[in-house]
């Protein structure tokens, strides 16, 4: 595995088909967040309307992928209940959705004949996987670079049966 990894802007800027994200943790740490997070727990829900209370630069990657044909797909393997964090996640995705991603969730108790990658991840055009790698707390790490065509296959059909089998978040219910 490569340890040189490109932002992740740039990742997206260069795909031409699809990005898919898979997410398996029930609590992150990603300091990016905190401060997001702790005024959720405070109360602060966003007006989905008001896109400038909210919008981002990931929404501006994620808006200009889709505007340029990319397919993003995000699925969340959670467990039930869920945790804190995942309502938060859940009260922030039609942000996700908004911006042109398309969300599904998974309970964990749905999954256990699927085999799941050890990480999360995003595969970019079939061809390139970011792997994130979290510590027990939910700390990110670091990420990590992966291009071999057999990885990358045998995780884009781990992603697809998540896929196949996750509910599309309108009707999801937490």
């Amino acid at each position: 595995m490569s340890q040189t990894v490109p932002p992740f802007a740039e990742l997206v800027a260069g795909c031409r088909s699809s990005a898919v994200h898979l997410e398996t943790r029930d609590v992150y740490g990603v300091t990016e967040e905190d401060d997001d997070f702790a005024a959720w727990r405070a109360g602060r829900h966003y007006d989905i309307a008001d896109r400038s209370s909210w919008w981002n630069s990931f929404h501006d990657v994620v808006s200009d992928a889709v505007g340029r044909g990319v397919v993003m797909r995000r699925a969340r393997v959670v467990s039930e209940p869920v945790s804190e964090y995942i309502r938060y996640e859940y009260a922030c995705t039609p942000q996700n959705l908004a911006a042109g991603e398309d969300v599904r969730w998974l309970p964990r108790s749905l999954a256990s004949d699927l085999l799941l990658p050890g990480n999360d991840l995003w595969i970019f055009d079939d061809r390139l996987i970011r792997f994130s790698l979290f510590a027990g707390g939910g700390r990110f790490v670091q990420d990590v670079m992966e291009d071999s065509p057999d990885v990358v296959k045998r995780h884009a059909e781990a992603f697809e049966a998540v896929w196949s089998r996750a509910v599309p978040h309108d009707d999801f219910r937490i």
